[in-house]
């Protein structure tokens, strides 16, 4: 037997395993799993706030997930001893793809647990949690919230950097975003469609091929740029790059670890893109900061009121705490998946900067080549190597330019070793 085709063959299979998964995963809608109807929104508002959204397991169990999970687990326990048959324990190519079958099946077993406090507990397996370090000794994502939250206070009363109002519907940001990302991608993709939705959470969410726009949302021209870059550039551009892999086809669909990276990219972007803004970070250091508070018993009238002293009126502080509380109940342990945009933004930043120092630049922008994970990130380098997989077709601007990356990381890199504390000390005469 020749080397071609034996060559062909290994890529076959990984082909047929990989399409195994991706079919695997398609009925699993997390978000739409978890989220709480309009009928528990109303009945909050109606009580003003002032008693606990009427949810529990039995709401869950009114609400069936749509596919027979004991069905889906034990096709991802199929594809992992298929995986390990036909490619071997040691297989790069296989260790991501076995890894990503426990991961489902840990999904699925999240989503039956909907309701209980294992729902909690597996998110935290999933996602992380607030109280978790990223070295031991270093500040938690806890503590990434509260510093963070201390430093906009001390912005929060300028009134330069107040955020421009909110004058564009749904209806009229549609078509703005629709015509930057068609400058973005072209229309040879089918054109990425934008429309408005009520059935999502965010102000925005983004599919395949789409991104939704909350219907009764508000936005002004700085939040289009931002979903420009966050939705579009990252969200859409990584699913349209792991939809032209021919072979690892699994990196058009993400798991949880995925998110982590995911989120992480499109908080970088839109820092590094000068979209984000005060008021937007502020969003996210409320979700952690909300998480953490669920983590140690508050309850969901708590995270409202926290909410509330935040300035939020009665609907949108609602809207943040079913966040928080989504697949779980009022008094139980919390989702944890909005901790994934400040864990990713720290994780992603410290994998550039040391990708700098080591020489290894070539190896950033297969963060876009699909819905990658940090952790496969060397793998992900030596399959690109073997033909196994494609590099990213759509690159963010910023990522194209490696001199400009690698010049800003190397300044970073030296910043880092600077004490804030003794600069503070020292430029006391001069701010």
């Amino acid at each position: 037997m020749n080397s071609r085709k034996v060559k062909n063959q290994y890529q076959e299979t990984i082909r047929t395993l990989s399409d195994r998964i991706v079919a695997a995963q398609a009925p699993i809608r997390i978000l739409d799993a978890v989220k709480w109807d309009d009928d528990v929104k109303q009945g909050f508002l109606n009580g003003e706030g002032k008693a606990l959204p009427t949810v529990d397991r039995a709401y869950y169990e009114q609400r069936p997930l749509g596919f027979d999970p004991d069905e889906v687990k034990a096709e991802f326990q199929s594809i992992e001893r298929e995986v390990t048959r036909h490619l071997g324990q040691f297989s790069p190519v296989g260790q991501i793809m076995r890894r990503m079958c426990r991961e489902y099946r840990m999904v699925v077993r999240m989503l039956q647990a909907r309701g209980t406090r294992d729902f909690g507990l597996i998110s935290q397996e999933l996602y992380g949690a607030a109280t978790d370090a990223f070295h031991a000794g270093d500040p938690t994502l806890a503590d990434l919230g509260m510093m963070m939250s201390d430093y906009l206070n001390n912005i929060d009363k300028r009134s330069d950097l107040k955020d421009e109002p909110k004058t564009l519907t749904a209806k009229e940001a549609a078509p703005m975003l629709q015509q930057r990302l068609n400058a973005v991608f072209g229309e040879d993709e089918g054109t990425i469609r934008v429309f408005e939705s009520d059935g999502i959470v965010a102000d925005a969410a983004a599919g395949a091929d789409y991104i939704k726009i909350r219907a009764d949302a508000m936005f002004n021209e700085r939040d289009i740029r931002a979903l420009e870059v966050h939705e579009g550039l990252v969200h859409v551009g990584t699913t349209l790059n792991g939809q032209n892999q021919p072979i690892c086809t699994f990196l058009s669909k993400g798991p949880p670890s995925s998110t982590v990276t995911q989120e992480g990219l499109a908080i970088l972007m839109e820092v590094i893109a000068f979209t984000s803004y005060p008021s937007r970070l502020r969003k996210l250091t409320n979700r952690t900061r909300a998480i953490h508070m669920a983590e140690e018993g508050a309850d969901f009238l708590d995270v409202f009121r926290f909410y509330e002293e935040q300035g939020y009126s009665l609907e949108d502080g609602y809207q943040n705490a079913s966040r928080v509380f989504r697949g779980s109940t009022p008094s139980q342990l919390p989702f944890t998946k909005d901790l994934s945009y400040l864990k990713g933004f720290i994780l992603i930043y410290n994998y550039i900067q040391l990708a700098v120092r080591k020489g290894k630049v070539e190896q950033i922008p297969l963060l876009f080549c699909g819905k990658t994970t940090l952790e496969d990130m060397r793998i992900l380098s030596q399959l690109v190597e073997e033909g196994l997989v494609a590099p990213p077709k759509y690159l963010p601007p910023q990522f194209q330019d490696l001199n400009a990356l690698s010049a800003w990381m190397c300044f970073s890199n030296f910043l880092n070793h600077l004490s804030l504390d003794r600069i503070e000390a020292d430029y006391a005469n001069i701010i």
